[in-house]
Parts: C-alpha cells; structure tokens; sequence
C-alpha cells in the first residue's frame, strides 16, 4: 500500500472544519488542513481561553468563536479536537449529537470504558469518527505493511518498539493536566507511546499477553509513570518487547524493529532505516531527522516550530515529507470516506486497540503478574 497522494480533483465543495484547543498541537493540524484546498476549510477555533483563541484565529486568518457557537453552526461539517485527552469522550459526544464529524487528537481516549461510550454514541449518531495516528501514513509505515501483506518479511517472529525520549520538569510543570490520570490518562505511554504503540498493533497484530513494570523515575509531581519495560505475546505467536520513557536523557528517535522469519525492517524516526530480506541487500536509510530528534528531547514546541514549513511538491516521495505531512494525508483519508462513505484508516475502534493494551500494561505493572487481552 503506499503512501496517500494529495488528491487533485475534489468532486464537492470542501467540508468546514472548527478547531478545538489552540495548544501545542493546533498550529500542525491548521497548517495541514489549509494545505488541502478542495477538501477542507478550516474556519473556526475554539479556546477555554479567549486570548489564546484570538491571537490563533488572528494567525491563521480563522474566527474565535465560542464552543456553544460552533455547535449550533450547520455550515460546520467537522469538528477537530486539540483538547487535554481526558475531555475527548464528552466534547466529541456533544459533537456527535449536533450533527458533527469529529476527528480526535491521540488518544482516543484515557479509558477503554470512555472509549467504548464515545464509540456508542457515534454509532448512534450515523457520524464519522477517526483519531490521530498518522503514523501509519508515513511511507515508511506504508512499506512495511505492503512487505508485510506480500509476506515478503515471512512469519513474524519478534518485535521491538522503543521510545526513549526525554521531558524536562518545567514540561509537566506546564499544564495542570499533564501528568494526571484524570485528564493525562498515563505517563509516557498514554500520552508519547501511544503512537507507537498504535503503529505497532497495525503492523504485527493484537497482542494476546503482556507482563509489564512501570516506574516514576526522573519527575516529580506526576501521578503517572515515566519509564515502561514490558514483554508481549501476539495472537499470531511473536513476541515482542516494549520500552518507553521521559526520563532518557537527552532523548533518543523512536524506534520499530520487525523480525520475520525471511527479512527484518527497523523503522527509527518515522524513517525506515534499515530492510534486510533474504536474497537481498540489506538497505539501510537515513539517519533520524532532525525533527525526530527534536521530538525526542523537548517534544511539542519541535511541533509548533515545524508546523509552518513549506509543503512538499510530492507526496509519494518519502525524501519531500516534513513534519505534518502524514497529519494531512489522515485529514485526506478522512475526508474522502465521509464523501465516499467508507471506513477511514484509523476509525474509533482502531484506536481502541491501542488504549486497551496501554491499560493491560498499566494493570500487569499494578498487580504484578501477566494480564491477557
């Protein structure tokens, strides 16, 4: 499968977009939204706080509005949430019931019973629901999955997922969400593993098993786990191992590495670094990107400072992507199925997946012993 292309010729007046939550994230999905002309039209954005609210608007040439406001407006198709994660499953909901699309900033959700509720009532809605993961529209991503689909790695027999990154004290000390159960959900796997952890799940499988240590280890004032090691059972009979943290000074690239029994594949800052399959050379990529770095040791402001780089020429061509690139080709995904009124790549119950083994691993580390999915 590879890479989502931008499309070229819409068929419909694009779909109107509201953006809720003018944080860190919010200047990425503006960016990437205003790059699909066509498909989408972002013309509100919403705050709790009505500074923040004008000076985004302002820069991107939007309307502050009230949240109330854009619910009650029908010229507004979709409503994008960039909100603290534990206010995904109400706001969505009220979403929902004005009659709005929603997609969701990563995570769906901080618990699987939210998620199941907010799931239920999109169901009912007859709206369309997907969440941020755009990870699996890397080309990178892309290519595993089509070697993976063509077997062409052979049986899985192992995977390896690290995310060594760093977040100073100052970084928790932020926001009173972070570091929180109530509106963070978890530590460094809720809310910077979860990707991964969601990239993962796409391309080896569910997970049958998992035994799981978690520790706070470098933060203080957390509630929430700053350092994860845990050991996986797929369903398909692989094994895996997981290591997530804050606390690995100075930061490191996330890394994937997928073991087959005829090849490997090393996905390492959303790059893919390294192919070796058997009867081929080994194909080793780029170092990680400066981006990827950047990520790795101070996180969203990396975001914030890449999101108004230009947009590439070409799509398809892994060596033109920057940072936001694959957020637009999920805004694409999602609004081609809501005009062609089929499943987006990552729709609510996809995402669930990721949320569900995040918490089996939060109870095996609690309790001490292996939990089954």
């Amino acid at each position: 499968m590879s890479a989502p292309s931008h499309p070229s010729a819409p068929s419909a007046a694009p779909l109107r977009f509201a953006l809720v939550g003018c944080g860190a994230i919010a200047p990425t999905q503006a960016q990437a939204l205003k790059e699909l002309p066509g498909l989408a039209l972002l013309t509100h954005c919403v705050d709790i706080d009505p500074a923040r609210a004008e000076a985004f608007a302002a820069k991107y040439s939007l309307n502050p509005a009230t949240w109330a406001a854009v619910l009650a407006d029908p010229a507004i198709d979709v409503i994008t949430l960039c909100t603290p994660s534990g206010h995904h499953g109400s706001l969505a909901a009220e979403a929902f019931r004005a009659g709005k699309h929603v997609i969701v900033e990563k995570p769906l959700e901080v618990t699987v019973p939210a998620c199941d509720a907010l799931i239920a009532v999109q169901r009912a809605s007859g709206r369309r629901l997907a969440v941020i993961s755009q990870h699996r529209f890397d080309p990178a991503s892309q290519t595993v999955r089509r070697l993976l689909n063509e077997k062409a790695l052979g049986h899985l027999i192992a995977a390896d997922v690290r995310v060594p990154w760093y977040r100073t004290q100052e970084y928790y000390d932020s926001g009173d969400w972070r570091g929180t159960w109530a509106l963070d959900g978890g530590g460094c796997l809720m809310n910077q593993g979860v990707h991964t952890v969601d990239l993962m799940l796409w391309l080896c499988g569910p997970v049958r098993e998992v035994y799981a240590r978690t520790a706070t280890a470098a933060h203080e004032r957390i509630e929430v786990e700053d350092l994860v090691c845990a050991t996986l059972s797929f369903s398909n009979g692989a094994i895996g191992t997981l290591f997530a943290s804050t606390a690995a000074y100075p930061g490191f690239p996330v890394s994937l590495a997928i073991h087959g029994t005829k090849g490997s594949a090393v996905i390492e800052g959303d790059e893919l670094k390294t192919l070796a399959i058997k009867g081929s050379e080994t194909i080793t990529g780029p170092a990680a990107s400066a981006h990827a770095m950047q990520v790795a040791t101070g996180g969203t402001k990396s975001a914030v400072k890449n999101a108004a780089a230009p947009a590439p020429q070409n799509l398809t061509d892994p060596a033109g992507w920057k940072w936001g690139d694959a957020h637009r080709a999920q805004f694409a995904d999602f609004i081609t199925s809501i005009r062609e009124k089929r499943p987006a790549l990552v729709e609510g119950e996809s995402a669930r997946e990721a949320i569900a083994l995040i918490h089996a691993i939060y109870e095996s580390a609690r309790t001490g012993f292996p939990v089954s999915l």
